[in-house]
């Protein structure tokens, strides 16, 4: 049996949908291997494989490959600003001169907290959705 056969065989094993392998920071191309070693939110730093270990894609695809991902990062920041200055406004903070502190630490607490989240998911973004080329292919998994 060759292998386009085989991969047509086992493909119904070996499906996993895109959006679970996309919350699950697993690779666009196999979605069984993992993109990040380390968890999200945790003592260990996430560091992004260069490799993946189940069908030998290369994530950072040409020098600078990455760059592009701030682009995304920035957008999903400005979207999280603004969503915690109304969350405050709607939970009561009224939007005069004396709580523009108040305002200021909520902000920029937020962004602290969810710097890890817009790292690897703006990454994720860029390798799923904004890379041509790039798409499951489940004959491309290495055999063990």
């Amino acid at each position: 049996m060759d292998k386009v056969a085989l991969g047509k065989q086992n493909n119904s094993e070996l499906r996993v949908s895109e959006w679970s392998a996309f919350i699950n920071a697993k690779c666009p191309r196999c979605r069984i291997g993992s993109i990040f070693t380390g968890a999200m939110y945790g003592f260990k730093i996430q560091k992004m494989k260069e490799v993946c270990e189940v069908c030998d894609l290369k994530f950072e695809r040409e020098p600078g490959y990455f760059y592009v991902s701030m682009f995304v990062s920035y957008a999903m920041n400005v979207a999280e600003i603004i969503s915690l200055g109304v969350a405050a406004y709607v939970l009561g903070l009224d939007i005069v001169y004396e709580n523009l502190w108040y305002f200021v630490v909520i902000i920029f607490a937020g962004v602290l907290i969810f710097s890890p989240l817009n790292y690897r998911y703006s990454r994720l973004v860029l390798l799923y959705w904004l890379s041509p080329g790039l798409h499951y292919d489940p004959s491309r998994i290495k055999k063990r």
